[in-house]
């Protein structure tokens, strides 16, 4: 049985004192989980002051982000290496605000997520669909050629460290939810896909659900069979939302 994964993706909030705050306050609302793998990603200006507060808990902290090369002239850019100094356990690469308001491209997500199984860190792979696509029937298509380019030159072993977050483009920060049943359909489809790919590695490659993910709609959706957790966005950032979120995956385990 796949451990879930619920992860909190901060984005562009939390000073350290705030970070500091609430990752406390989630460690005191959650307690240890077993049956959960709880993790945040805080800006990069807090990971060191969070993971330092969550140290000694069971609480994962990573990264949002990260750059494919490990040193040289990048100005801005921050290294797997830095982040692993700084007390990140997992980078997430690739999210659907990096590709479509940034411009990174499948090529450069594929690098980052290298960069981060090179680095020892566990990357969280966000794949996933505009609205355009899903109303022209191509979100099965998309996501396929994202998991290729992805995981071009990889192997089950590199598969099997890696956690997918599928999240349709269209339901991040909109309020609007894909389905359980639409959630379940592309999830199962990444289960396939890693089937073809990298055979009997696949039952054991966990897959999130990213999307307005909420307390009031995450039982349903990780109640669905191929839903491994969620990468949650503004849910993470109020301990009662993001503690009922983790809570409902417990209660699936």
């Amino acid at each position: 049985m796949r451990k879930p994964f619920i992860a909190g993706n901060w984005k562009l909030h939390c000073t350290r004192a705030e970070g500091v705050a609430l990752v406390r306050g989630i460690v005191d609302r959650i307690g240890s989980r077993p049956t959960v793998d709880v993790g945040v990603a805080p800006p990069f200006t807090a990971i060191a002051a969070v993971s330092e507060a969550a140290a000694g808990t069971s609480i994962m902290v990573g990264a949002q982000n990260c750059h494919f090369e490990a040193k040289g002239a990048w100005t801005g850019e921050v290294s797997v290496a830095m982040l692993r100094d700084v007390g990140a356990t997992f980078v997430i690469v690739g999210h659907s605000e990096r590709r479509h308001v940034f411009g990174e491209t499948d090529d450069m997500v594929r690098r980052k997520l290298e960069a981060v199984l090179g680095g020892g860190l566990h990357p969280v792979l966000c794949i996933g669909e505009k609205l355009p696509e899903r109303e022209a029937s191509r979100t099965l298509e998309v996501v396929r050629g994202q998991l290729d380019s992805a995981f071009a030159g990889l192997g089950g072993e590199q598969a099997l460290r890696t956690t997918i977050a599928y999240e349709p483009v269209w339901a991040i920060g909109t309020g609007r939810t894909a389905s359980p049943a639409q959630a379940e359909e592309v999830h199962a489809f990444v289960r396939s896909w890693l089937g073809e790919r990298f055979g009997d590695v696949a039952p054991r490659v966990r897959i999130q659900y990213g999307g307005s993910v909420t307390a009031d709609n995450a039982r349903e959706l990780l109640g669905q069979p191929d839903v491994d957790g969620a990468l949650v966005g503004g849910a993470s950032l109020k301990v009662d939302s993001f503690a009922a979120i983790v809570a409902a995956a417990a209660e699936g385990r």
